[in-house]
């Protein structure tokens, strides 16, 4: 089967971006998920031979992401600012992974955009902006994780010895979450295809999966049950739902990042929802809505993101942010839910 994403020519200028690169500093965007992630751990650790590479993270990675190889070595640049701008002045090439604009990295935004080493953004988000030295841009797949195994596939003209299972584990965890086990976004055969490939190289799979959505703490689990019984609104004439989650909620229930995390999913199990809006308060900074949409049979929400909340994505899946109350943001929602109302 035919995985690769690269034309000749693409694989060509790669190496030679490659070749010349000796400090290295990968980074992803803020709040990283398990794509985010585990696609800098594998690239760093690929590109770690005869390299000194480094990972950075904007903030804080969810507690079920933490057993990823590598992730212990790991730069938060909330924790230790001055080192990572010592870093991103070191480097001669920073890796752009899972991101399409540098605004996605929020407070390290500064950095990255300053720094003068050239830069190389690998991402499946539509319309890229940062101005790199090369851009692998393809929206059409799962994850950045699953283009990191096909671009080191293609690179290294299929030898598997070159990918460790440390890697495999990271890419496997970047593809599974991504695409909420396998279960959208992932109808290409190619897809498994990388996963057997993963497999052979010793992945537990179902460990794996215990280990990212087996981790809910009760506090967690006691707060995705109050929202979903409380908070969760169906809006009349429409297959659209949300729910807004706020600072009172999350100090009751003891948030944790990552507790949230996927619960914008769950309105889509009700039969023909076609849309699903989470609303949550940022912790630390007043007026901040951070907003998901997923949606499903035959609409796509990223559209309505781009439009009503400050942001974008991928069709089916795509954020935003709003700067406004709580109370507001609700009333921005029923907006958008009503200007798609003939599609929903």
């Amino acid at each position: 089967m035919n995985i690769n994403i690269l034309s000749d020519a693409e694989v060509c200028r790669l190496r030679k971006v490659l070749a010349s690169a000796r400090k290295v500093v990968v980074c992803c965007h803020k709040s990283p998920d398990g794509d985010a992630v585990g696609s800098s751990l594998a690239w760093a650790g690929y590109l770690s031979e005869g390299r000194d590479v480094c990972v950075v993270l904007p903030d804080a990675a969810p507690d079920f992401l933490h057993w990823m190889p590598g992730f212990d070595q790991v730069l938060r640049y909330d924790k230790k600012p001055e080192e990572v701008k010592a870093r991103f002045a070191e480097a001669d090439l920073v890796c752009c992974m899972d991101f399409n604009t540098s605004s996605r990295t929020d407070e390290l935004q500064p950095v990255l955009d300053e720094c003068q080493a050239p830069k190389l953004l690998i991402d499946h988000h539509l319309g890229p902006d940062i101005k790199a030295v090369q851009t692998i841009s393809r929206p059409k797949l799962s994850s950045t994780s699953e283009m990191v195994f096909s671009i080191i596939w293609q690179l290294e003209e299929g030898r598997m010895e070159v990918f460790t299972k440390e890697m495999a584990r990271c890419i496997y965890c970047g593809m599974m979450t991504d695409t909420g086990a396998f279960t959208y976004n992932s109808n290409r055969p190619e897809i498994f295809y990388v996963v057997s490939k993963l497999m052979m190289l010793g992945v537990d799979k179902d460990r794996i999966y215990k280990k990212v959505y087996h981790a809910f703490s009760v506090n967690s689990l006691r707060m995705r049950a109050y929202v979903i019984y409380r908070k969760m609104q169906i809006v009349e004439g429409t297959r659209a739902a949300f729910f807004s989650i706020t600072r009172n909620d999350m100090k009751t229930f003891h948030f944790q990042k990552g507790d949230a995390e996927g619960l914008v999913n769950e309105p889509l199990r009700i039969k023909g929802m076609k849309l699903s809006i989470s609303l949550r308060e940022d912790t630390e900074r007043p007026n901040l809505i951070l907003v998901s949409l997923r949606s499903s049979c035959g609409f796509h929400c990223e559209k309505m993101a781009r439009e009503f909340f400050n942001g974008g994505g991928h069709e089916d899946a795509a954020g935003g942010k709003l700067f406004c109350s709580i109370e507001e943001a609700e009333k921005v929602t029923l907006k958008a839910i009503m200007a798609y109302k003939g599609q929903l």
